[in-house]
């Protein structure tokens, strides 16, 4: 990759110390000669500041790389708004998990400096692509980096609903919702869910049912590019959510229908070197940090 010549530095407010961080990072990376373009929805956490803003919307075709201060949260908002414009995204994590954020505060500078020198690989983690269909008509879309939930909103009561993929019929439904997530995604709340860890290299989707009716209905795992489709039953009483990231909602009504399936533009995210997808397992779902030794006789 080129240097990089223009930073754009986005976060979420109400971060523990995102305001020291934020100093820190930017001055690092003046010091260095490099212009950034800071997010002006956080731009008054740092008074006196010299740097550019703009709205993070705009940072896409603007910048080399965009740097995130949060947790993965942040990371997946900015997400949406890079992906079409193919900037990679890097994080620094001031969250609790940050699969994604992967950079800690306390190793700001030494570890930006190596990605500064180009020590750093560069990855692609796949989106979904979710539209609401209603009577015939798209009635709202969105994609999601991590998962597609359907849920029951504000109420209590199961949903029931039909599953297709590749048009082939695979079930009807009564349970708390489905969710439809991505590798990625599979350490959120897919996991939660009692879904599988995927590695984020392969190209496949799990759907993972929440609290289904039959204790029968498991999570699924299928190839990456399938097409799935979800019908809300006409009975139901309620008026489930379709829900991407956790950040995206969508009404639903009953005979609604929603499309996934992946979306074009790949997601290109920026880690250091010494990034090790396994490790961060160990750490931060607290598997035994050591390994275990058999004493040869």
């Amino acid at each position: 990759m080129e240097p990089f010549k223009r930073i754009g530095v986005t976060g979420r407010q109400g971060r523990s110390h995102i305001e020291k961080t934020l100093q820190r990072l930017t001055d690092f990376l003046q010091q260095r000669g490099i212009e950034v373009l800071l997010d002006e929805s956080i731009a008054y956490l740092l008074p006196g500041h010299t740097c550019q803003t703009c709205v993070r919307a705009e940072m896409g075709p603007r910048c080399d790389l965009v740097i995130v201060v949060g947790g993965d949260g942040s990371l997946l908002g900015a997400a949406r708004d890079m992906v079409p414009h193919g900037v990679p995204l890097l994080g620094v994590n001031l969250g609790r998990l940050g699969f994604l954020t992967d950079i800690l505060p306390d190793e700001l500078e030494s570890q930006l400096d190596e990605v500064l020198q180009g020590k750093h690989r560069l990855v692609e983690r796949f989106l979904l692509d979710a539209c609401v269909i209603r009577n015939g008509k798209t009635i709202g879309k969105a994609d999601a980096l991590n998962d597609v939930v359907l849920h029951p909103g504000q109420s209590t009561r199961i949903i029931e609903f039909e599953l297709s993929i590749d048009n082939q019929f695979v079930y009807r439904q009564r349970s708390d919702g489905l969710i439809i997530a991505t590798p990625t995604g599979s350490t959120a709340y897919a996991l939660s869910g009692g879904g599988p860890i995927m590695h984020p290299k392969l190209d496949a989707i799990v759907l993972v049912p929440m609290y289904p009716h039959m204790l029968t209905n498991r999570p699924l795992v299928v190839d990456g590019n399938s097409e799935m489709q979800l019908v809300v039953h006409p009975d139901n009483t309620i008026h489930p959510v379709v829900s991407c990231d956790g950040q995206v909602e969508i009404n639903l009504q009953p005979g609604d229908i929603i499309s996934i399936r992946k979306k074009p533009e790949p997601l290109k995210l920026l880690h250091p070197v010494n990034h090790d997808f396994y490790e961060g397992c160990r750490s931060k779902l607290r598997w035994h940090p050591h390994e275990i030794t058999v004493d040869e006789e």
